[in-house]
């Protein structure tokens, strides 16, 4: 799968060093969500993170933590619509 990462030159992120992004503590994050919380691309950045799976450091804002909790509660939304069509299905049939 090939994606798109031409909205990484407008990123907010290119005007600082990359460890600002990958902090070791608390602080660190609410930096980088701060810096994040102005950026042009920050919806994109976010959807490049969680479609990749990518599990270090703030991208569009959000934690590893904030994207992990993300990517389980699209998860379950995903199963629910494939029951609810399932029941559907069967229901009209």
């Amino acid at each position: 799968m090939t994606m798109d990462t031409t909205w990484m030159a407008e990123g907010l992120c290119n005007n600082h060093p990359p460890a600002v992004f990958f902090p070791s503590d608390g602080v660190g994050v609410e930096i980088a969500k701060k810096i994040c919380a102005e950026c042009p691309v920050k919806s994109q950045c976010l959807e490049y993170a969680l479609e990749l799976r990518v599990d270090h450091g703030v991208w569009g804002g959000e934690s590893e933590r904030q994207r992990r909790r993300m990517i389980k509660s699209r998860r379950h939304a995903a199963a629910s619509n494939t029951a609810s069509a399932e029941t559907s299905v069967r229901i009209n049939a």
